[in-house]
């Protein structure tokens, strides 16, 4: 295990970019003592926790065409657009069974970034028993407008990249010199200014903290991106990342293309490998 941070961006399902570069890591048996996922990231930083190549895209793709995973109508009868008893129940429980024991022996701490939607502020719950924690990755990927609030210890929650898209600054706030950042937005993205504030400050009257955190996300994403180049430079942060456009949309059911970004994702890790292990030196259990 690399005494390393391996930090995860969102992107909705643009994730399985991230998934291709997981699945990479998983059969070349690299493993990180400190994970950090967000959104999108979150959930597929659990198969990698539980070892289990290959289920994160089958969980992401096998179910595009059903009702009761995601959509409008899941959205209109049940407040979530991806449904909440299928993703975070039925598929780990019954359909693709999660390797709970596997995640159990996992040696390294993994944190899910939730926004504490009171306060307005970034929290890193640590993922230790996961039958329970689940409710703090369901948070992480609950995005506004599309998910319900999320009450876990009497506090609210939504997705963690409204307040912290790539916790860099976490990880290395946590003692880790070395990063593998994977992001899900080629080289060269600016975020811009969110275009729905007005629903925004609507649907969360009582949380106004959520429409502060909206209108200055692109201003916080595009300084954290400034951060992580200036921590790529100082070798602090190895990045992989899309090569170009890749044409998926947040909320894509085109399994082709969904496909083909998943083998974007694992051809940029295999192209990296050689770099990668160069950078993160020997694994301290090996």
């Amino acid at each position: 295990m690399y005494q390393a941070g391996l930090v995860l961006e969102g992107g909705g399902m643009r994730g399985v970019y991230t998934i291709g570069v997981l699945d990479f890591l998983m059969e070349k048996d690299i493993w990180f003592s400190h994970l950090y996922g967000v959104s999108a990231g979150a959930c597929h930083m659990c198969s990698y926790l539980s070892r289990q190549p290959g289920r994160a895209l089958h969980a992401n793709l096998d179910y595009l065409g059903r009702k009761d995973y995601c959509g409008v109508e899941s959205l209109l009868t049940t407040g979530d657009f991806f449904n909440v008893k299928m993703c975070y129940y039925d598929i780990p429980e019954h359909l693709l069974p999660y390797d709970y024991e596997a995640f159990g022996r996992y040696e390294g701490k993994a944190y899910s970034v939730v926004t504490n939607i009171r306060t307005g502020e970034p929290e890193y719950p640590l993922l230790q028993e996961m039958h329970r924690d689940i409710e703090w990755v369901r948070a992480s990927a609950s995005l506004p407008l599309l998910s319900r609030n999320v009450k876990i210890n009497g506090e609210y929650y939504l997705d963690g990249g409204i307040t912290d898209a790539i916790p860099i600054k976490r990880s290395i706030h946590d003692g880790n010199r070395k990063n593998l950042v994977v992001l899900t937005k080629e080289a060269g993205y600016v975020r811009r200014p969110t275009s729905y504030l007005g629903l925004i400050r609507l649907r969360y009257l009582n949380y106004p903290k959520v429409y502060e955190c909206m209108k200055e996300r692109h201003l916080r994403y595009n300084a954290t991106m400034r951060y992580l180049e200036e921590r790529e430079e100082a070798g602090e942060a190895f990045v992989i990342r899309p090569k170009s456009l890749c044409g998926v949309g947040r909320i894509e059911k085109d399994q082709a293309k969904l496909r083909a970004l998943y083998e974007q994702g694992r051809q940029d890790a295999e192209d990296a490998y050689g770099k990668l292990m160069e950078y993160l030196g020997p694994d301290q259990n090996k």
